[in-house]
């Protein structure tokens, strides 16, 4: 048929307007190969699949606390062609695995050393005093430093508040937990408080512990953060997820 797809699209290419394109004559392989190749929708800025057929990966590390599941749904939804893997990272992990290539981005806690890393702060969270549900702290509503005078402090090997200091509580004369998982299950047997990020305090809640905002505690952010050599289309995708940027804004 002289009016195929192919053959209309090289005759807007190189004739004049209105003219035919010759019937029989060959599309041009250019023009061929836009015609065979789905649309890309708007917003998209890259190709779903390579030619090999196999899915690109996104690897997005998260520290534990961060909460990145309305984001991988946005993802999902713009990208559905890019599999993205979530990967549990521990604090002390966050820079090594972005460095060495384990992650393309990652969902740190602060602070982080930023040489050759970008780094966008998402959020702050505030630090909460964890303690056995029994305990005479829970009549406030929020905690100040001197309501915990006296108060043995456990600090577990995964401290997320290294800068926290709060001179009248007491160290435990026991070795440090080995996690914040342990420390409060050390608390819930009514030893000791923990301090932590609200987050932390959620994804170890217990029956048997209750926790308070600390009042006046510097708050502990969260960020994105990426190897500064390896902008890659796809992080910019992600970065304007996170951002709130829609599917058909630009990346500016």
């Amino acid at each position: 048929m002289a009016k195929g797809k192919g053959g209309a699209r090289a005759a807007r290419g190189s004739s004049p307007r209105g003219r035919r394109a010759t019937p029989g004559a060959p599309a041009r392989t250019r023009a061929s190969a836009r015609a065979s190749s789905p649309s890309t929708p708007a917003g998209e800025t890259h190709a779903q699949h390579p030619a090999d057929g196999i899915p690109r990966l996104f690897r997005l590390g998260a520290i534990p606390g961060a909460t990145p599941g309305t984001w991988i749904d946005r993802w999902r939804e713009r990208m559905p062609g890019v599999d993205l893997v979530l990967t549990p990272l521990s604090v002390a992990a966050q820079r090594p695995a972005l460095l060495d290539g384990e992650v393309d981005a990652a969902l740190v806690r602060l602070p982080i050393d930023r040489e050759a890393l970008h780094v966008i702060v998402l959020y702050e969270e505030t630090p909460v005093v964890v303690f056995a549900a029994d305990s005479h702290l829970a009549a406030a509503d929020e905690l100040e430093a001197a309501d915990l005078d006296g108060e043995v402090r456990i600090v577990p090997q995964d401290d997320v508040l290294p800068a926290l200091v709060l001179p009248s509580t007491v160290a435990p004369s026991f070795a440090a937990p080995v996690d914040t998982g342990e420390a409060i299950a050390t608390v819930a047997a009514g030893v000791g408080i923990v301090v932590v990020p609200m987050s932390l305090a959620r994804l170890h809640h217990r029956r048997d512990v209750a926790h308070r905002p600390l009042a006046g505690a510097e708050p502990s952010p969260v960020a994105l953060a990426w190897p500064a050599e390896r902008t890659t289309p796809d992080v910019e995708a992600f970065v304007g997820i996170v951002r709130g940027r829609s599917a058909r804004s630009s990346r500016g």
